[in-house]
């Protein structure tokens, strides 16, 4: 008799576990407990961050000035030479002021969307060295053959610029429509202003990169240049990408998450 009131006690308690493993990967989560992409409950960037089911914007616990720190932003910056121009123009603040004029992006950032921006600032611009692109004048990326509503202003060139290197008058002019400036008239005012250099990187993110990033940072490489560097095209700059993924993953305390290559 005692050894089936064992029995019983042991089966009510497996039951239990069962039911409360079920509720966990079915998201029946508390409330202030995040849905993780997996089904399980919790807090943190590992249940609210990218792919977080539901819950999502309620435990988010970092701030972006936390998240992106000024030590977080000069260790990166301060890796560049310095004679390099983006030294001395790109900072911690013009950054933190570029984010909040972008409340969405602001109020649900993780740290693993953070390590996902800054590799890719990372290389687009080494170590923030770049305001415009190297040899940009040599072409003037104007396509009013597919793009006639943004007719080329005489005598601009619609060259990269920016931390992630704003290009081409159709980007340009959408941009300025969105932020309230005419770009498209004056494509060099993005490297005249850091914070609106920031700002400019943040509407390309938030239109084109952002809405992939559940899908790995494989998909946030092709958004940003996948032409140019996917499918074996120029693996190098690929894998510099991913290793400065992985370091600022690191570095803020995050897990890389898959599909990393694209």
């Amino acid at each position: 008799m005692a050894l089936t009131k064992i029995s019983l006690v042991l089966l009510l308690c497996l039951l239990g576990l069962y039911s409360e493993t079920v509720k966990s990967q079915n998201c029946g989560c508390a409330p202030g407990l995040c849905c993780s992409q997996y089904g399980y409950c919790g807090t943190g960037d590992a249940f609210c961050g990218q792919g977080c089911r539901s819950g999502c914007t309620s435990t988010q616990g970092d701030s972006l000035g936390t998240i992106v720190s000024p030590a977080f932003f000069n260790n990166i910056i301060n890796r560049a030479d310095n004679s390099c121009a983006g030294k001395r123009f790109y900072t911690h603040d013009s950054f933190i002021s570029a984010a909040n004029t972008f409340p969405d992006f602001a109020n649900s950032v993780t740290r693993r969307e953070i390590a996902t921006m800054f590799a890719h600032f990372t290389q687009e611009v080494g170590y923030f060295c770049y305001i415009e692109e190297i040899n940009g004048a040599s072409g003037d990326y104007c396509d009013e053959d597919n793009y006639p509503q943004y007719p080329c202003a005489p005598g601009k060139f619609y060259f990269g610029r920016g931390p992630i290197q704003l290009s081409w008058n159709y980007n340009y002019a959408s941009c300025g429509q969105s932020l309230g400036l005419d770009l498209l008239r004056q494509p060099e005012l993005v490297s005249s202003d850091p914070t609106l250099a920031f700002r400019t990187a943040l509407w390309f993110w938030m239109n084109s990169v952002r809405p992939v990033l559940n899908q790995g940072f494989g998909a946030t490489i092709r958004a940003i240049n996948g032409n140019v560097e996917c499918d074996g095209k120029l693996p190098d700059k690929v894998n510099a990408r991913i290793n400065y993924y992985r370091e600022y993953c690191g570095q803020l305390g995050v897990d890389p998450g898959p599909n990393l290559s694209c």
